[in-house]
């Protein structure tokens, strides 16, 4: 088990994407692929009224939406977004939001600070943290 100042206890903060990628629940699949796309992300926070309800990824489009005969022009992200939104504290380990990920089945965590949402976090971002910085 690694101590306080291992690399495991590296606060998520330090991890994460601090720019919040963000798309509305009536915006079309298509729309939702273009702008990953042109990010580089592979998902998007779901914004509405001004607050984060959920999260649209790759996976969602493919398996919820083209897997299942939807058309990307029409279909809205509403119809396959993962909500609720389910975050982690910015002080949290890696290996925290790694236990998080693996029990919820998700690759993507929002990251909160005192109640607001400040970042996401991948699996990509968390393997490469492993990587670089000391495995599980």
């Amino acid at each position: 088990m690694a101590n306080q100042s291992g690399p495991l206890q590296r606060p998520l903060a330090v991890m994460m994407s601090r720019t919040l990628c963000a798309i509305s629940p009536d915006a079309t699949l298509l729309e939702a692929a273009r702008v990953m796309r042109d990010a580089k992300v592979g998902a998007l926070l779901v914004q509405e009224s001004g607050q984060y309800s959920g999260v649209v990824s790759e996976s969602d489009l493919v398996r919820k939406g083209m897997a299942e005969g939807q058309s990307a022009e029409e279909t809205r992200v509403r119809a396959v977004m993962s909500r609720p939104l389910l975050s982690i504290d910015s002080a949290a380990s890696a290996h925290e939001a790694s236990e998080k990920m693996a029990e919820q089945g998700i690759r993507h965590l929002a990251v909160s600070d005192e109640g607001h949402i400040v970042g996401i976090i991948s699996i990509r971002d968390l393997l490469r943290y492993f990587k670089n910085w000391g495995g599980l």
